[in-house]
């Protein structure tokens, strides 16, 4: 009998000591986040809203951050990633609701639509002062900017270049484009080469103009330069009419151009397979200077120099491209607009847009970052960053931007999938922007 009590005596205080145990952990853990609590309490919280994007961005954005708490032990910044199909949709509705972010990320074009409903707090006094604006690109600024004021800080700039199969072309016995960012193509020679290469029977596509037909903000980010380079735009300079300038002479012929390379000459093609361009079927396509990191990671067999190649972007009477993307700002009821500015000068300075472009590989907004990059100042990239600094332009700073994009989608399809009547096209997308700039007034 003793022997059992010794025995359930030793159990006994075996369990009690570890349960002793525990409970001292558990309340030193709840302690220690109880202390943790506290001390977020007392930081200023920041709430910041942004589209997620690729694997790369969101690295980027997720190291800026815990750099700047580091930096700055007082403020805490709750980020807040949202699907870029779902986005615009969400923020429009908590501005409207009264319960915005203190930042978020703008795509560029839409930046008046939302500075024109008092929802974005201009930074142009903490621009101006602490911003260091001499260091990007007067084009990026004036994207950045609605009626001489900026609203956003910009991070990347973006560019689209003609990417080109280096088979088909030699195949044909073409010589390989200029690598020279100031020396491109004209679009004539592109529809000469195009000509040559097009091979329905062998299902060989000669071109693919501006990235097909697609949703969203793509079709004017690829097509508007169109426009540009043959001396149109696509809004009166004050923003105040369409009529006189996308259905303007210039603007005919570009369109005429767009529309003969699909009905006339049949060497861009309504629908194009996927991987077109990879498997040797697509000899020339307009893309991104994001594209140059998306092959080496998803196509690493079809390299740069071996089976393709990069030249600017083919030009008319003008050399233009696209730039704009998404850039930071502050909503005009954050309760604390001092640290959001602060916040937003860290990312977008020298060092945070230097860590974002070492991890992202982008085109800087900054001459002083892109300097730091000795592959941006060589072939390809140099094609992209060149034209960014020099040949770039916005597309409208308009608050009827939504309007003006899904008008230019829709001016395109009719010509280019439809083969409508470029004038009478061009007279209905007028209407619908002039539609659109009076409901603003």
């Amino acid at each position: 009998m003793k022997k059992w009590f010794t025995i359930f005596a030793i159990l006994f205080l075996g369990i009690l000591v570890y349960a002793l145990s525990f409970l001292d952990t558990f309340s030193g853990s709840s302690q220690k986040e109880k202390e943790e609590t506290v001390k977020d309490s007392k930081r200023i919280q920041l709430t910041f809203w942004r589209n997620s994007g690729n694997a790369a961005e969101n690295k980027a954005f997720e190291e800026l951050v815990s750099a700047f708490e580091k930096a700055n032990p007082n403020i805490l910044v709750n980020m807040k990633s949202i699907p870029y199909s779902d986005y615009e949709i969400r923020l429009r509705t908590e501005l409207a609701a009264g319960n915005p972010p203190d930042i978020l990320t703008i795509d560029s074009p839409t930046l008046a639509l939302y500075a024109n409903t008092g929802s974005l707090l201009s930074i142009d006094p903490f621009m101006r002062k602490e911003g260091k604006i001499d260091d990007i690109p007067d084009s990026t600024l004036r994207g950045l900017s609605y009626k001489g004021q900026i609203y956003l800080a910009p991070i990347v700039e973006s560019s689209i270049a003609l990417y080109y199969n280096r088979h088909l072309l030699k195949a044909a016995g073409i010589p390989y484009p200029s690598e020279d960012p100031n020396n491109p193509l004209t679009w004539d020679e592109v529809l000469e080469i195009a000509k040559k290469v097009n091979n329905p029977a062998k299902g060989v596509i000669g071109i693919d103009p501006a990235q097909g037909f697609n949703d969203g903000e793509s079709p004017a980010y690829f097509k508007t330069p169109l426009l540009w380079q043959f001396g149109a735009d696509i809004l009166s300079p004050d923003g105040t009419t369409a009529s006189g300038y996308l259905d303007s002479k210039q603007a005919l012929d570009a369109l005429q151009f767009y529309k003969d390379l699909y009905h006339k000459y049949g060497v861009a093609w309504l629908e194009i397979p996927s991987g077109a361009f990879e498997e040797g079927k697509l000899a020339m396509t307009v893309l991104g200077s994001w594209t140059l990191e998306d092959l080496k990671k998803n196509h690493p067999e079809f390299k740069l120099g071996d089976d393709f190649g990069v030249t600017p972007l083919p030009k008319d009477k003008y050399q233009f491209v696209p730039n704009g993307g998404w850039a930071l700002g502050i909503t005009s009821k954050s309760k604390h607009p001092q640290e959001a500015w602060e916040f937003i000068k860290f990312v977008t300075s020298y060092e945070g847009m230097k860590k974002y472009v070492t991890i992202t590989g982008d085109v800087p907004a900054r001459y002083s970052v892109a300097k730091d990059f000795p592959e941006l100042n060589e072939y390809p990239k140099n094609i992209f960053l060149q034209q960014t600094q020099k040949f770039s332009k916005n597309r409208p700073v308009t608050p009827t931007y939504p309007v003006v994009s899904d008008a230019i989608r829709k001016l395109f399809e009719d010509v280019g999938i439809g083969g409508k009547d470029v004038k009478t096209a061009a007279k209905e997308a007028v209407e619908k922007i002039n539609t659109g700039l009076k409901e603003i007034k």
